[in-house]
């Protein structure tokens, strides 16, 4: 006799069991309502932020599904959970693209972020006390690489590196203070930084004073596997990355080390591994897995380098343009994907006016500091702007020209305000500011245009929640 087969069916793409669970609408609509307006933003909005993308319906598919009913601490063939075959699968198929992609022979696909993975490394490579050097935030480098504010330069010691006048990485102070402070780490990557890294003079530094370098290319990630930005992979020990920026992926990271790596230290895979796990993290979020293999799986595709090459070229196309309006640009322009707006021909401290107003309008930016900025960080003169999802919508040039007049035009609208140098004035003032200029024509005016230039390229248009 046939066993009965059940009437329960579930659907990777609606996330829905027939039999007795509601869905997210019916059972909690305040949160479904929530949702739903987002996607509504995301639709009629357009992305200039430098860390975002719109990832495909196929990898949202692979990620929220029923994988994270399953828990797996540990490592495919070795689990401290019964019932980890197919999750084994997917976390070594995750490796196995991650290898493949980036050409190293050892990948850890189970960091739950970037700032996660560059903690992972310094827990693999570093004992408290130790010298880390990295790119002063403020110049563009990363929180995590040693910015005094983190636990990092609480528990280690740190040195900073910074950009020339002209935007550029000071190649030559970075190398006397490796020389000076002999740091066991050295990291090359950053977070706002426009011009191509610096790969082979940072190995020959981090060589010469026997320290790893670590290369981390969170933003810069889907543009190597585009081949529009030279890979780190035969210059550094150790290579971190987001998935989630130029990659077009889930919010996850990877830690990878290189065959160099291997040469400095036969164990490095296994400290790296053993940094994530015991050390720093426990179960796997094997959702996320399935998500990173799915982003590694089109990034391999010949489409991708396509849109890489689009990525790059629209960021020429908008900072150029920029340039052309008057607005000045960090460098001069860029490599990547990404511009620094520098407000401080304006005046000091416009970044957070400028991405208020942006945002009003319907583009999304954040402000960020400059080279030299005599402002906080908090209210920065500068604003940071990519093309990574506007790139994935399928504008290009026409489009990003479009968009830098309007962004010009939202600038001088707003030239006028100054930020109180008094910080207790500063919250107040900013009140004022938004409620008068949403009340401006003109800012209307501009919010059609950005509402018809979304509407053109429009996103997860079958999408129902």
């Amino acid at each position: 006799m046939k066993p009965k087969t059940s009437s329960k069916t579930y659907s990777l793409k609606s996330g829905r069991m027939s039999a007795g669970i509601r869905s997210l609408k019916a059972s909690d609509p305040e949160l479904f309502g929530y949702i739903s307006d987002e996607l509504g933003r995301q639709r009629s909005t357009i992305s200039l932020i430098a860390a975002e993308n719109i990832i495909s319906e196929a990898v949202l598919e692979a990620t929220g599904n029923i994988l994270t009913n399953k828990s797996s601490e540990g490592y495919p063939g070795r689990r401290y959970h019964s019932g980890t075959l197919f999750i084994d699968k997917i976390e070594s198929l995750a490796i196995k693209r991650a290898k493949a992609l980036f050409d190293v022979p050892h990948a850890n696909v189970q960091p739950l972020g970037g700032s996660v993975a560059n903690f992972e490394v310094y827990l693999a490579l570093c004992k408290p006390g130790d010298t880390i050097m990295g790119q002063s935030l403020i110049d563009g480098g990363h929180l995590s690489h040693g910015w005094h504010a983190t636990a990092a330069a609480q528990i280690y010691k740190s040195a900073q590196y910074h950009v020339k006048r002209n935007g550029y990485i000071d190649i030559e102070e970075a190398r006397r203070l490796a020389v000076k402070n002999r740091p066991t780490v050295i990291w090359i990557g950053s977070s706002a930084y426009s011009r191509k890294l610096p790969f082979k003079e940072f190995s020959s530094i981090a060589d010469k004073v026997g320290a790893y370098l670590v290369a981390d290319i969170a933003h810069v990630a889907g543009l190597i596997a585009g081949g529009v930005h030279e890979s780190p992979v035969e210059y550094a020990h150790i290579i971190t990355t987001t998935t989630h920026k130029t990659l077009r992926g889930v919010r996850g990271a990877i830690i990878m080390a290189t065959r160099k790596g291997l040469g400095k230290d036969p164990m490095l895979s296994k400290k790296i591994d053993k940094a994530v796990f015991p050390g720093l993290q426990s179960a796997t979020h094997n959702d996320m897995t399935a998500g990173i293999a799915a982003t590694l799986h089109e990034a391999s595709k010949p489409e991708f380098r396509k849109y890489a090459r689009q990525v790059v070229e629209n960021a020429k196309t908008l900072s150029h343009a920029l340039i052309n309006y008057g607005i000045n640009i960090v460098t001069g322009g860029t490599d990547n994907h990404m511009m620094i707006m520098d407000l401080r021909n304006i005046r000091p401290g416009m970044g957070v006016f400028v991405e208020e107003a942006l945002e009003m309008i319907g583009i999304t930016t954040n402000r960020n500091a400059v080279p030299g900025d005599s402002s906080t960080p908090f209210y920065p003169s500068g604003l940071r702007l990519g093309t990574s999802a506007v790139t994935a919508r399928g504008m290009k040039d026409e489009e990003m020209r479009h968009i830098a007049r309007i962004i010009r035009d939202t600038v001088q609208l707003i030239r006028k305000y100054r930020l109180p140098e008094e910080p207790k004035e500063r919250a107040a003032y900013l009140s004022e500011f938004r409620a008068g200029v949403i009340k401006d024509a003109k800012i209307l005016n501009l919010r059609s245009e950005v509402s018809l230039i979304a509407d053109k390229f429009p996103i997860y248009q079958d999408m129902k929640l």
